[in-house]
C-alpha cells in the first residue's frame, strides 16, 4: 500500500510525504528548494535535495495530530482508525 500527500508551508507547496510498506519518505519540492527565502518545514528536516526516510511517521507530523476527545471526534466523523496516523494527517 502506498499513500502520499502534499506538504504546504505558508500556502506554498514545499514537499511531498509518502507512506509505503517500508516506511515514510519526505522530499522537498525542487522549486521550493531553489528559493533561498523559503525556510524549512521544520528544523529537524532542513532543506536538502535528498529525501528523508523513516520507518515511523516523522515526529514533526505526529506532533500535528490532535489528541484525546478531539482525536476521537475527528476519527469518528472522518471514519478513520485512531492508530492510522498518516491517514489522519492526510484527512485533517
Amino acid at each position: 500500500m502506498s499513500r502520499k500527500g502534499r506538504v504546504f508551508n505558508n500556502d506554498r507547496l514545499a514537499a511531498v510525504i509518502e507512506e509505503s510498506d517500508s516506511g515514510y519518505k519526505f522530499t522537498y519540492d525542487p522549486e521550493y528548494l531553489a528559493d533561498p527565502s523559503a525556510g524549512p518545514v521544520c528544523f529537524a528536516m532542513p532543506k536538502r535535495r535528498e529525501s528523508y526516510f523513516s520507518e515511523k511517521l516523522f515526529p514533526f507530523f505526529h506532533g500535528l495530530l490532535s489528541e484525546g476527545v478531539i482525536s476521537q471526534i475527528q476519527c469518528r466523523k472522518l471514519k478513520l482508525d485512531e492508530d492510522d496516523y498518516f491517514g489522519r494527517i492526510l484527512k485533517t
